[in-house]
């Protein structure tokens, strides 16, 4: 590390960029908080991710990221579809029960199916259901591209759940940085 500013470091790119530095900087970027779902019946899943973006609007695709070794993969794969949840501040205990290596169940989670026949957590803030176009491999990643099929907001106001500095909580709550958040 060197410093440039006062107050700034930086790591030049001559040598190998440290993963714990890069993941502080990129958490300086403030992310919504999205429940990936897929699957159907008793192979539906779910889990908690942050990369996701718009791609498109004509053809309206949407992309986010999985590590390879997560246990959605396979079932967004097999499947050839998925549903972004974006999900409200108020649902931060749900991010978190999606958010460890074994909670991907959708058991006691209120959900319904999308017309591609994919599980919509019926709690969602609004909801995007994709079909998948592509699957890109990107370092340790998985970049799932969908085009949207169906998608839906709901009528009620709410504020959105937020990633900042590894923790997550409301768009007016204070964020600390305390939980970090990840999927393996």
């Amino acid at each position: 590390m060197t410093t440039t500013q006062p107050g700034i470091l930086q790591q030049r790119a001559e040598g190998p960029i440290d993963g714990k530095v890069l993941r502080n900087v990129c958490g300086m970027f403030v992310t919504g908080v999205t429940v990936i779902t897929s699957g159907s019946g008793s192979h539906a899943a779910g889990t908690t991710v942050n990369s996701f973006t718009s791609v498109s609007l004509d053809p309206p695709l949407v992309l986010f990221c999985l590590h390879k070794a997560s246990r959605l993969r396979s079932v967004v794969e097999e499947s050839g579809a998925y549903t972004v949840n974006f999900l409200a501040g108020r649902q931060e205990p749900l991010a978190w029960a999606f958010a460890g290596r074994h909670t991907a169940n959708l058991d006691g989670v209120d959900h319904h199916y999308s017309t591609a026949g994919v599980p919509v957590l019926s709690g969602a803030m609004a909801f995007l259901s994709c079909r998948l176009v592509n699957a890109v491999e990107g370092g340790d990643h998985t970049i799932f591209i969908g085009k949207v099929a169906e998608l839906g907001v709901s009528s009620g106001e709410s504020e959105p759940l937020i990633f900042f500095r590894g923790s997550m909580g409301s768009l007016e709550a204070e964020q600390h940085g305390t939980h970090p958040m990840f999927d393996v």
